[in-house]
């Protein structure tokens, strides 16, 4: 963003809910008084395409943590993965993982766990409308996800893991849609750098 600020000239600059540090995809930036609107923008529904790898468990839940634990020569037929991904739509309580953002006591959590203070926030509610399998190929589980606001996927893949039985972390993440906004003919950030500040007005939605 702060690329933004010096092209456009602009400190104001926000955006519509953050993307966890191993994900990719979609992020709807607010510039000037567009960023009165970032509360009610993060409150949108989203999509993702993902994956995730059965038979490992991290202290993160995706492949960038420490490894807690691990299942060898598990076997998992396609509808068992699918059964799970079906009992885990719909509302539910979901408490953030450790290393998360959330804040906690005036830190944010992942710095309460990098210091190895266990500490836990309060469970929310979120709405899956949709977990579906689009390739099974263990131990690569290919699924895409629809979810409210304040869905961990990296939570909902550790959970798939440990219906299943053999442990699974998330291993890749894209985000597609924000709302009305999705990733096809939205700016790539490369593309950006080239553009005058004209041209990125052009881009801008009013």
């Amino acid at each position: 963003m702060d690329f933004f600020r010096r092209r456009l000239g602009e400190r104001r600059i926000g955006h519509a809910g953050t993307l966890d540090p191993m994900a990719s995809g979609l992020l709807v930036l607010l510039i000037g008084k567009a960023t009165a609107l970032s509360g009610a923008l993060s409150s949108l529904d989203k999509d993702y395409y993902g994956s995730m790898t059965l038979g490992i468990t991290t202290n993160t839940q995706d492949l960038e943590g420490k490894v807690v634990s691990t299942a060898e020569n598990a076997f998992i037929r396609e509808e068992e993965v699918t059964q799970v991904f079906k009992e885990l739509c719909g509302a539910q309580q979901q408490a953030p993982p450790s290393f998360s953002a959330v804040k906690i006591r005036g830190k944010k959590m992942y710095e309460w766990s990098r210091r190895g203070v266990a500490v836990e926030a309060e469970p929310r509610t979120v709405e899956i409308a949709e977990f579906r399998l689009l390739k099974f190929s263990p131990p690569e589980i290919y699924f895409f996800i629809s979810c409210s606001k304040g869905t961990y996927v990296r939570t909902l893949c550790e959970a798939a893991g440990r219906k299943l039985g053999t442990g699974a972390v998330m291993s890749s993440l894209v985000r597609t849609r924000v709302g009305r906004f999705h990733l096809e003919g939205s700016l790539a950030a490369e593309s950006a750098l080239g553009l005058s500040c004209d041209e990125i007005g052009k881009r801008l939605i009013q």
